[in-house]
């Protein structure tokens, strides 16, 4: 594998900003582990990050680099803040960063396909939330998207009794609009899919013992409702890396990578 930090301008941010990427290499002769590339453009993954890290916490916290060796994926992990992935309504264009120009950069800085078939993305907490919101907003980009112990029911987290949002980052990302309802509130993006739409391949997963569980609860009795597919993976676990760095490895097992490149 190759593994890349981009220190890169945005001009939707109106700053410099940083991205990790990994990019899959074809090798045969290291030690403990062997890199596969296939002969086109490589699918690629969009990991996004959880409300207290940054571009590199996937890297430094999971073996995700070993992991994604052997399936000649290409994996972006952008860095968005404390955001909630959207476009805030006292701080920055978070979601435009990116939905818009993200992609758009990464596609003339690396080669990579820009087939939906070979598109995807994960996230964890915030970064779950981001994950599902992005397919469900723009569900004809992706092949798949994937939640690990996602704030999934983001409206809720306000005044949640347990772990609440920090009123700040609320403040910040969502003054005092109403979020339910809206284009940020997963909960009304399934309302208004059904299971005759053509939906990415949906996956949730969440420890049984984490906070955000009663969340995802909602979020897959929601999906039911609409008759929208999902697989749903609640298993014990808590909201920890070690849950994030098992799970990962179930996730890429379940991405529905082409074979022969």
């Amino acid at each position: 594998m190759a593994l890349t930090r981009v220190d890169f301008y945005s001009e939707v941010l109106g700053l410099s900003t940083s991205m990790t990427v990994i990019l899959p290499q074809q090798t045969t002769t290291q030690i403990g582990m062997s890199g596969s590339a296939g002969q086109g453009d490589p699918p690629v993954l969009y990991l996004l990050h959880g409300l207290s890290d940054d571009d590199t916490i996937w890297l430094r916290r999971t073996s995700i680099e070993r992991y994604v060796a052997p399936l000649g994926l290409a994996v972006v992990m952008p860095q968005v803040g404390r955001s909630f992935y959207a476009d805030e309504e006292h701080g920055n264009r978070y979601w435009t960063f990116l939905t818009e120009e993200l992609p758009r950069l990464c596609h003339g800085f690396f080669r990579l396909s820009a087939r939906r078939e070979d598109t995807f993305v994960a996230g964890l907490s915030m970064g779950g939330y981001g994950a599902l919101k992005w397919a469900l907003r723009e569900p004809g980009r992706f092949a798949a998207a994937a939640s690990l112990s996602g704030a999934l029911d983001v409206a809720a987290r306000r005044h949640a009794t347990t772990a609440p949002l920090d009123p700040a980052v609320w403040h910040t990302a969502f003054g005092e609009r109403t979020v339910a309802g809206s284009d940020d509130d997963l909960l009304a993006l399934l309302g208004r899919a059904t299971g005759d739409d053509d939906l990415p391949a949906l996956r949730v997963a969440c420890g049984t013992e984490d906070f955000l569980y009663e969340d995802n609860l909602t979020f897959v009795a929601a999906a039911h409702e609409r008759g929208v597919p999902l697989t749903v993976d609640f298993s014990p676990g808590t909201h920890d890396w070690a849950y994030w760095d098992a799970k990962i490895q179930d996730v890429l097992a379940w991405l529905p990578l082409r074979t022969g490149g």
